[in-house]
């Protein structure tokens, strides 16, 4: 019975978690990878520097090419609200009124559809815009003058220009956050880099700093007879 007893307790000592010494805690693969190879760990580093960089210098040219929409939308919007200023003046004379033939009212609502066609061709004017005019909704009559059926088409012109500059912004603003992104993920990459250089017993400075080591020992391979390029302002001088 004593030894049936000894054997049960040590069954259950064995059962019971253990717990884990601090001392026994394995560090995380890339704390494994920089303890065991620095050097390469660094040279890994190295390469997701280059990369990341090279993804901010993309998103970085799509936030300026982003910007350069807005600015030709915004140019685009000034100009049709110009224009539509200058319709809605002229429209703001009296018209003689007069009795309409159906052969006018049947001409002027050829001119209203033509209009709008060439106007949505030009891109003035969107599919929607376009519908509501061969449909005469939304404020558009065919029977009205000319005259102010272009002033009316020049307000929707102006109206579809600013809706462009308007989406043209939120695009920009949505590449701004994505270059930010892309410029944060470099900054931590590059500290991360300089981390490893220092632990693989490297210069800290990166290759093409002209203080680095690396840089001063190509410097000493140039020969003094090949001719070295001068910047534009030393060479005027």
């Amino acid at each position: 019975m004593t030894l049936m007893l000894a054997v049960a307790a040590a069954a259950a000592a064995l059962a019971l978690p253990r717990r884990a010494h601090p001392h026994d805690r394995r560090p995380s693969a890339p704390a494994n990878l920089a303890a065991a190879h620095p050097a390469g760990y660094a040279d890994e580093v190295g390469r997701a520097v280059t990369c990341a960089a090279e993804t901010a210098r993309l998103r970085r040219a799509d936030w300026q090419r982003a910007q350069e929409t807005v600015d030709e939308a915004w140019a685009a919007f000034d100009a049709a609200d110009r224009v539509a200023r200058r319709c809605t003046a002229a429209a703001a004379f009296p018209i003689l009124r007069q009795r309409r033939t159906r052969a006018e009212i049947a001409d002027r609502e050829r001119f209203l559809h033509r209009t709008a066609l060439a106007a949505c061709r030009r891109k003035e004017l969107s599919i929607a815009q376009l519908n509501e005019a061969l449909a005469h909704r939304d404020g558009w009559n065919p029977r009205r003058h000319p005259v102010a059926q272009e002033a009316a088409l020049r307000s929707a012109v102006r109206e579809h220009r600013f809706a462009a500059y308007q989406a043209a912004t939120e695009r920009e603003r949505a590449a701004w956050e994505e270059a930010e992104k892309a410029a944060a993920a470099l900054r931590t990459l590059r500290a991360e880099a300089l981390a490893a250089r220092l632990r693989a017993g490297r210069d800290p400075r990166p290759i093409g700093d002209p203080r680095s080591a690396h840089a001063r020992e190509r410097a000493g391979q140039w020969s003094p007879t090949e001719p070295v390029a001068r910047p534009a302002t030393l060479a005027a001088h």
